[in-house]
Formats: C-alpha cells, sequence, structure tokens
C-alpha cells in the first residue's frame, strides 16, 4: 500500500471517535490541519516560527489536565498578525477554533498523529495524505462536495491536456483547496526534474509567482492554505476574496497564459458587481459570470479548460450571448460532455469547456470555427461511491482530443454513431447557438446511476437551484426590459 494512503486510512479511522460528537467531515481535516502543521514543523525542523509554548514537543508533554486550554491558546495566537510575524501562519490559523471539547479526545489525535511513520523511503507524505483526506472528506460529504472538490482523476485529464509550462502564468479563480494548480505544479515538475533544469530566475518564478487563485470561503481557503504550503508553493498570489467582485479584476488575475477551475455549480447569492462583466452582471448564478472572467482573464492566445453544468450550454437570454462572445473572441474548440456520478453532492451534468482566447484584441469574425464535441456520458456505466471514476475512462476522449493543448491535432469525425463529433459554428448559429447536442441513445441510463438516498436527494436539490437561477435570470432580464420600456415611454 502506497505510504500516503497507509496513513490517510489511519487517520480517517480516528474520526469516529470525533463523529460520535457530531463533529462533520469538514470540521474534522479542518482539525487536523492545525495539527498536522504543528507536527509538520517539528519534523522538517522548521518552528522557529512558530513560540515554543505552542510547538509539538510542548503540546505533546504537556499534561491532560492542561493540553486542550494550551491548545486552544495556540489556535488563537497563531493567527494574530500582532503575535506572529509569517503572514502564511497567520493565514492558516487565522480566526481557528478547535472543534475538540474533551481532553482525552485531544490527547489521542495527538498521540495518534505523533506515532505514525511521515516519512517513505522516496519523498514527503506530509503533501500526498492531505490530499487524500481531502479527497476522502469529499466522498463522504456528499452535499456541497462538488462546490470545492473537483475529482483527481478529472484534473489530471485536464492538466495533461492543457500541457501547462513552466514561465506560463496559471490561475483558478474559484480555486477550492487548490486541486488544479498543485496538479499543474506536479505536471510542470515532472517535466524539469523537479525545476532544477530552469535558470535560478525561472525557478523563483515557478515557486513564487507562476500559480494564482482565488477562493472566497474562509474554512476552504485555509485549507487550500495548508494544501499549498505542504506542496512548497507559495501562497502570495492567492486571495480570500470573491472572484465576480472587484477582487477579480486585480492585475494579479488579468493575462493569464491558463486557467483551469471548477467554478461552483450553486446560486451566488447576488448579481456580481464587477464592472467589466457587460453580458453577465446582471445574472444571479455562479456559472455565466465566472465564465465572462475566465474570457477577460485569460491574455491573447491564452487557454482554459473549464467544469460547468449543461445549463451554460443552452441558457437563453444572457446565455446566449455570452455563448456568442465565447465563440467570437476564443477559439471554442472541445466540449467534453462528463458521465453523471461523478460530482457526488450535485447530480447535476457537467461538461468541460476548452477553448483559447483569440490573438487579436476585438475578432472580427468568429474566432471558433468549428467545436468538437467528445459524450463521454450517452450509455456510460453509472458511476458513484461503488463505481468511482477512473483515469483509464478517459483514453478515449485524450487520444480523440490529440496532442495540442490548443485542439488542434489531427481529429477524426466519427460520425452518428461515435462519440466525437465536429460541428461547424454555422451549423450551430442555425441551432441558436446552443451547445447542448445529442446525438447518442438517451441519458436515461446514467440518470439511474444514483445510488442512494442521499445522491438522489442531492440531484433533486440542485435540479431545483438550477431551475431558480433560471427564474431568477428571467425576472431579471423582464425587469431590465420594463425599465427600458418605461424610460423610452417617458422620452415619448
Amino acid at each position: 500500500m502506497n505510504p500516503a494512503t497507509d496513513l490517510v486510512n489511519k487517520l480517517w479511522r480516528l474520526c469516529a471517535m470525533l463523529r460520535k460528537d457530531g463533529v462533520t467531515y469538514q470540521q474534522y481535516v479542518t482539525e487536523l490541519t492545525y495539527l498536522l502543521f504543528l507536527k509538520m514543523a517539528s519534523e522538517q525542523k522548521d518552528e522557529s516560527r512558530i513560540p515554543e509554548k505552542y510547538r509539538w514537543g510542548a503540546l505533546k508533554s504537556a499534561p491532560e489536565t492542561e493540553v486542550l486550554q494550551r491548545y486552544r491558546q495556540a489556535l488563537i495566537d497563531l493567527g494574530d498578525g500582532t503575535k506572529i510575524a509569517d503572514r502564511s501562519v497567520v493565514a492558516i490559523f487565522q480566526n481557528a477554533a478547535t472543534i475538540v471539547r474533551e481532553p482525552v479526545n485531544l490527547r489521542r489525535l495527538i498521540d495518534a498523529i505523533d506515532g505514525l511513520h511521515w516519512f517513505s523511503a522516496e519523498r514527503d507524505a506530509f503533501g500526498d495524505t492531505y490530499e487524500g483526506l481531502l479527497q476522502k472528506m469529499a466522498e463522504e460529504t456528499k452535499r456541497g462536495a462538488g462546490q470545492y472538490f473537483t475529482p483527481r482523476v478529472l484534473i489530471e485529464v485536464m492538466v495533461q491536456l492543457m500541457q501547462p509550462k513552466p514561465g506560463e502564468v496559471i490561475q483558478d479563480p474559484a480555486a477550492g483547496t487548490g486541486g488544479f494548480l498543485i496538479a499543474a505544479d506536479h505536471f510542470m515538475r515532472a517535466k524539469t526534474d523537479d525545476y532544477f533544469e530552469l535558470a535560478p530566475k525561472q525557478q523563483t518564478f515557478q515557486l513564487q509567482s507562476a500559480l494564482r487563485g482565488i477562493e472566497n470561503v474562509q474554512d476552504t481557503f485555509r485549507l487550500l492554505l495548508m494544501n499549498l504550503h505542504l506542496h512548497k508553493i507559495d501562497p502570495d498570489h492567492f486571495d480570500l476574496a470573491d472572484t465576480l467582485s472587484p477582487s477579480g479584476m486585480n492585475p494579479t488575475f488579468k493575462n493569464a497564459d491558463l486557467i483551469l477551475t471548477n467554478p461552483p455549480f450553486g446560486p451566488a447569492g447576488g448579481p456580481p458587481t464587477r464592472d467589466d462583466l457587460t453580458i453577465t452582471d446582471r445574472v444571479s448564478s455562479y456559472q455565466l459570470p465566472f465564465v465572462e472572467h475566465c474570457i477577460r482573464a485569460l491574455k491573447l492566445g491564452g487557454r482554459a479548460a473549464i467544469v460547468v453544468p449543461d445549463n451554460v450550454l443552452f441558457d437563453d437570454g444572457k446565455g446566449r450571448q455570452l455563448r456568442q462572445r465565447l465563440m467570437n473572441w476564443c477559439d471554442l474548440h472541445t466540449i467534453l460532455r462528463l458521465p453523471t456520478g461523478i460530482f457526488y453532492a450535485q447530480g447535476v451534468k457537467t461538461n468541460v469547456l476548452f477553448f483559447t482566447r483569440s490573438k487579436e484584441e476585438a475578432p472580427a469574425q468568429d474566432a471558433t470555427e468549428a467545436v468538437w464535441i467528445y459524450d463521454m456520458r450517452s450509455g456510460a456505466p453509472a458511476y458513484g461511491k461503488t463505481n468511482p471514476l477512473k483515469l483509464s475512462d478517459f483514453d478515449n476522449f485524450v487520444a480523440a482530443f490529440g496532442d495540442d493543448p490548443h485542439g488542434r491535432a489531427a481529429r477524426t469525425d466519427l460520425g452518428e454513431q461515435g462519440r466525437f463529433r465536429r460541428f461547424a459554428r454555422a451549423e450551430i448559429a442555425t441551432r441558436g447557438d446552443n451547445l447542448d447536442i445529442n446525438w447518442l441513445k438517451s441519458e436515461s441510463e446514467a440518470e439511474e446511476g444514483l445510488e442512494v438516498p442521499e445522491e438522489i436527494a442531492a440531484a433533486i436539490e440542485a435540479h431545483l437551484s438550477i431551475a431558480l437561477e433560471e427564474t431568477r435570470a428571467l425576472v431579471d432580464e423582464l425587469s431590465e426590459e420594463v425599465a427600458a420600456d418605461a424610460i423610452e415611454g417617458a422620452a415619448k
């Protein structure tokens, strides 16, 4: 068994004693974040940033009558920027609080973590272990899991196809726990002997400036920072902010060479507040504004791979305007229709959009000549907890996509009986710019893949959420039309 997998399984079994007290899986992983940070600093002889009384050895040797109080005070002080100089430490512990109520439970956690063998012969196991814990959390937390955790095999495929390169600025505007950016970092390290093949200036850029992200949920941002720390990625270009607010206009998040992201599927709780989102500025959902952000945040010639729900492909009104903008400003060369059941909480149908920004500032004609659609959904096996998505499931798509990250490799239209087809831009226009194109047999078999009541309930909830978003968007558009009519009438 992989050393990190063994560590994950052992740590996850400890969750049982806290679950009895009503602790959620995310609370448990967050708690482990604090303890693992202190343990890792001890293992790596890097405790200079931590006051002596809060270091791992001090916690481990504290009497049971004092250990919980000392730990609580450690969380408060380590998150206080007036007491701790290191910004990354403060960010991880900011507003931290323990969910452990009994000193005996904290002692058991500390002893168990201390007793684990952390290092394999090949590599430090901390980063892999933490990634494994995040994956476990997503698998066990069906509601909302897809909002912050993308299946790692899907991330790996998207990164492999987009081929991130050293020297590029790579962004995730909905960073979650950092899966896309960490995978991109791994991909580039593997191609450059862990960056040692690069010149010193290039190494500095890769370690400090290449990867950039935004996350707007503080608890998730904490997990993100810890994940970056364990993978030796500088957090200076990562913000706790809302991408759809003016924060998303920050120059740090402009002119990206590559964007890899899975924006949240749920409603936004209010329209975007950015001045530059000219199409989706009044849309009460996340999906459409995030797509517009990605179009605008790419540098000329930059590329993107974005996970989106089906409604992005067929929504009328603002949705249609956005698709027109996307195909006008970018070469939307590939759409991958994903199977259902891979996002545990959502139960909704999802896709990956692959596109490249035109090299022209203001394209006079459509940058998209044709869209290739790969249907991995129709007639697909039922995916879920008992049949997880595997990397090999994408083999045929990867082969069909080809080895050019801009989608320009030679491709073959497999016809009405095949999974990969080409649709010319003119044909898409006759469809009303609707990209929700089906040609294979019904997807009802895949929809039956929801395996347990929680997944069925989550699917119903997700469909209702999307219906609510569409209703809001319609109301917004009607309100705009009424206001315009009133102004026109007044002018007469």
